[in-house]
């Protein structure tokens, strides 16, 4: 099983596409070490994200705790503050870094609403490359705004030797949106397909799946049915800042309990998860982000190989591109069942804008007054 920590709802960044720094957590209401040490040892994966993780002052105990239960540890970041990360990459080097980094200087600054960003993330990367990391890179949150640097983003990775992850548009209440949508979809799919082609003429056979994810992205920005069923609650769950654990970090009626009063195989092994197993097998979303695609992909017992349906496109494709062929996009993807988004708004920088945040506390409901996070 994969399991994601929030363990802040802080953050230093003001991006255009989350507003979890808009809805900051109390540093007092944050989960507790305690509570942490009830995750249990054998976790495949686990990720440690926010919010902006680097702004928990005790983030170095967490990952004392964290790291030897998990056979992949995962840190994600925005990358403002890469000196704090220096302390667990030399005595973790294979922890997993990802700094988000949404283009070039202008596109990363404008989406995010950070002030040379892009600088600070690439120097703090090679920073903890150069002291011994052995997994560092940076993601791209795909949208209208970026998609046309996606190639050259991944060129990028290359150039540095750094690893090069996706994401794309989503609605849920770990970002506290709702109106999360393409403005443009067959555009964006579009530059996801030139990536896809771009990551499979390489060696790199971590590349290869990669575009296989990117083709679920496209399908995803495309408005249709994810690619692979959704194994929310029984592969993946999502532990948030106030020690309530989801089914996925997008519909919080899928709540399983929560860790700070709970045990972790009561949590998991009850009549509420049974209940919310059976929601998400009736779920309608199309959400396809890295931990649940991931999941997805991965073969259920033997999990360092994945599906054989991921495995066979690879395959298939890899060999296409190498022999000069185009990849058929067609063949997977409908093209002419995109759904015609009536009203999209246009989503709102905030680089130069001073906005009020309002402190969430533990005691009060949660995710409320944003409407219904659905994604299509």
């Amino acid at each position: 099983m994969d399991v994601c920590v929030i363990l802040t709802y802080r953050c230093n960044s003001k991006c255009s596409m989350c507003y979890a720094w808009q809805n900051p957590t109390r540093t007092e209401d944050e989960i507790s070490l305690d509570t942490l040490k009830k995750i249990p040892s054998g976790i495949d994966y686990l990720n440690l994200t926010g919010g902006e993780p680097t702004l928990r002052k005790d983030l170095m105990e967490i990952v004392d705790i964290l790291y030897p239960k998990a056979m992949t540890f995962e840190i994600s970041s925005n990358g403002l503050l890469a000196e704090r990360l220096e302390p667990v990459i030399r005595k973790y080097p294979c922890t997993k870094i990802r700094f988000s980094l949404e283009g070039s200087e202008p596109t990363n600054s404008r989406i995010r609403g950070e002030k040379d960003g892009y600088r600070k993330k690439i120097e703090g990367l090679l920073r903890l490359k150069a002291l011994g990391g052995e997994d560092v890179g940076f993601g791209a949150v795909i949208q209208d705004d970026n998609a046309g640097e996606l190639v050259e983003l991944f060129r990028l990775s290359r150039k540095y030797g750094l690893e090069f992850a996706t994401s794309t548009l989503h609605n849920g209440f770990q970002f506290h949106k709702n109106d999360n949508v393409p403005y443009d979809r067959l555009k964006v799919a579009g530059h996801i397909g030139d990536l896809v082609t771009e990551m499979l003429k390489g060696f790199n056979v971590k590349n290869w799946f990669r575009a296989y994810l990117n083709l679920g992205l496209m399908a995803k920005v495309l408005g249709q049915e994810r690619i692979l069923k959704c194994t929310a609650a029984t592969d993946f769950v999502f532990v948030d800042p106030w020690s309530d654990v989801y089914a996925c970090n997008v519909r919080p009626d899928l709540k399983l309990g929560n860790l700070e009063v709970q045990e972790w195989d009561e949590i998991m092994n009850g009549p509420l998860a049974r209940e919310v197993r059976g929601k998400v097998d009736q779920c309608t979303h199309n959400c396809w982000m890295v931990g649940s695609a991931k999941a997805a992909m991965r073969h259920p017992r033997f999990v360092k190989i994945p599906r054989a349906a991921p495995l066979m496109w690879v395959v298939y494709n890899k060999l296409k591109v190498t022999f000069g062929g185009t990849i058929n996009f067609k063949r997977y993807l409908d093209y002419s069942k995109v759904p015609e988004d009536k009203e999209v708004s246009h989503r709102k920088f905030f680089l130069d804008e001073n906005v009020g945040r309002r402190l969430r506390r533990k005691d009060e409901p949660h995710y409320q007054g944003f409407g219904e996070f659905f994604n299509r």
